[in-house]
């Protein structure tokens, strides 16, 4: 009893043995197909011009999967300043710029031949907020005689801020519009005691408003109206040559709209939490509201002509359109739900 006893204990090892064995292999060939799928699809890099709240709709498209969906794999990086956004799409190190519209029509009338074109919108207003040192009751007449920290000069947020002060009676030369600080040294500046007011995007201000270094006064977006502020553009030749390419991209980002519009700001928290990591998913959920008091995204990916021919105008303003660009040639509406 004893032999037959010790002989169906090693049975049991054995067999025991064998499973263990089966499931490693199986977990190693199913790891092995799962690698082969991620190995499968398109990567795409996407220079993205501010990590901010404010792209909610694009953070949610990626951690939904819905790239994946698509066939693709998408890189997003993090290239402060739209020019060095736009710079980074024409030597391709990056095939999806996201930017202000503005860089296209630099680009275009700089005599390129192979242009930026704008595929596919996302926000359409200015995304900062007016930051003060006080809490008071604000109109834009406090800007007179002030000390603005406005942006980079000729980018989109210091020519939407100077176009929203003239359009409200006000002159740049009645205050101190300041350019010269770079995009990413603003909040330090203003913490560090440099002008009245700063504008900035968000999770920054909420933050510089925990901290008590100022409070958030004013939408600059619902002050200056709309316009195609962030689209996602391509050079005209990966556009003609990767038409499945951008589709894919464009439906995704149109789905990431969807389920940003029909879901609550915490459930929009709660998605895109890992993208910012310093942010409490309170202040996020604060935030993502205050986007969308201000009706910050559109509800499709359609970039119209009124929109992008304002831009020009917001340009002009500041003196740094050098000629009208055609819209026809600078926006590809193919994918894009009207």
């Amino acid at each position: 009893m004893k032999q037959g006893g010790n002989f169906l204990k090693k049975i049991i090892v054995s067999l025991i043995c064998l499973l263990l064995i089966a499931i490693i292999t199986i977990g190693i060939f199913m790891g092995k197909g799962k690698n082969n799928s991620k190995d499968n699809l398109t990567k795409i890099t996407v220079a993205e011009v501010a990590h901010s709240i404010f792209y909610t709709p694009m953070y949610v498209a990626d951690s939904l999967g819905y790239f994946e969906e698509e066939g693709l794999n998408v890189d997003i990086i993090l290239t402060s300043g739209a020019d060095a956004v736009a710079a980074s799409v024409m030597s391709g190190d990056a095939q999806v710029g996201f930017c202000g519209s503005e860089q296209s029509i630099y680009i275009y009338n700089g005599g390129e031949k192979d242009y930026l074109v704008n595929f596919a919108g996302l926000t359409k207003r200015d995304g900062s907020f007016i930051i003060g040192r006080t809490d008071e009751k604000f109109d834009i007449k406090n800007l007179k005689g002030s000390h603005i920290i406005a942006g980079r000069e000729g980018g989109m947020p210091a020519m939407t801020l100077a176009y929203t002060l003239n359009e409200n009676g006000i002159e740049l030369d009645e205050l101190e519009f300041d350019t010269s600080i770079a995009f990413a040294s603003m909040s330090g500046a203003f913490i560090g005691g440099t002008g009245d007011y700063v504008a900035l995007f968000e999770p920054t201000g909420i933050q510089l408003e925990k901290q008590g270094y100022g409070y958030v006064v004013a939408s600059l977006g619902e002050l200056g109206g709309e316009v195609p502020y962030t689209t996602f553009m391509s050079r005209k030749s990966y556009l003609e040559d990767n038409k499945d390419i951008i589709e894919g991209f464009t439906k995704a980002i149109q789905k990431g709209l969807d389920y940003t519009f029909n879901h609550s700001d915490s459930e929009l928290a709660e998605i895109i939490t890992d993208y910012f990591p310093h942010t409490s998913k309170n202040d996020l959920t604060e935030t993502i509201k205050r986007y969308r008091d201000a009706d910050s995204w559109y509800s499709t990916t359609y970039i119209t002509e009124e929109g992008f021919n304002r831009v020009q105008d917001i340009m002009e303003n500041s003196d740094k359109l050098e000629k009208v660009a055609p819209f026809d040639k600078l926006v590809n509406n193919e994918y894009n739900k009207k």
